[in-house]
């Protein structure tokens, strides 16, 4: 089960975290890599050589998802060497807090630019990929915080704006796309062990209430995130499109 082996997989925001830990998961499944993100030269080698210690084959890119011209040159460089695309994890995304009477134009633009129009652009180019073979994976990185399930955050309008509006497009792009032979699912994590999550700099007793919430009471493992992105690359996810699966430790459900 979880064969990945002949499949191309892209994954932005790849050089840390969940992205990081996608890649290197959906390599061990038999996947060829490419894995971009800003200012990804510097850690390329290791990250290479990292992913190959699974048997996979990889290849680094730099790619800003916000600049459409950016997203073009990148899969055009990624079509050139592999030949075709088939599993698109559109994990690259920005946080930072911020009231929202104080939240600036800027600073609104900036969230949704990276984080919701950036899935749109790497999806939309990714699906004329996947399109030439009739089939294709598309994983969008959502968020527990996305509108619609009791959880808002303070501070954080512009990110679950960005992030609800991920589950919105995966929805329609699914349904659009299902002619083509394209699944289009959302995954969305609840308090997940990563960079962004130490660099949000969240007080200790508001994380402890937090985490006394989830029924699990542990924060997750980006790895626990990364079995559902291989699932939902995989075969056995056939009849699974437009659905998002929360991987919250219980959090939704208490």
């Amino acid at each position: 089960m979880f064969n990945l082996q002949g499949k191309v997989a892209l994954i932005t925001g790849a050089k840390q975290g969940m992205g990081k830990a996608h890649a290197i998961a959906l390599a061990r499944q038999g996947a060829k890599v490419i894995v971009t993100d800003i200012g990804l030269e510097k850690d390329c080698p290791d990250f290479i050589n990292e992913i190959k210690g699974g048997d996979g084959t990889a290849l680094c890119l730099e790619m800003d998802v916000s600049k459409k011209e950016r997203v073009d040159a990148a899969f055009d460089e990624a079509i050139k060497y592999f030949g075709r695309l088939d599993i698109l994890v559109n994990n690259a995304g920005i946080y930072f807090s911020k009231p929202a009477l104080e939240l600036t134009e800027e600073e609104w633009d900036r969230m949704i630019a990276i984080n919701l129009k950036g899935q749109f652009l790497c999806a939309q180019r990714a699906a004329k990929e996947m399109a030439k073979n009739k089939w294709g994976r598309i994983i969008n990185i959502a968020s527990i915080a996305s509108g619609g399930v009791g959880v808002g955050i303070a501070g954080a309008a512009h990110y679950t704006a960005s992030k609800g509006g991920i589950i919105g497009m995966t929805e329609t792009l699914a349904v659009e796309w299902a002619p083509l032979g394209i699944t289009v699912n959302a995954i969305g994590p609840g308090a997940i062990d990563t960079p962004m999550v130490s660099a949000a700099q969240i007080p200790e007793d508001a994380m402890k209430a937090m985490l006394a919430g989830v029924p699990l009471k542990r924060i997750g493992r980006p790895e626990e995130v990364s079995a559902a992105v291989v699932f939902l690359a995989s075969e056995e996810a056939s009849y699974v499109t437009g659905a998002t699966l929360y991987v919250d430790g219980g959090w939704l459900a208490a």
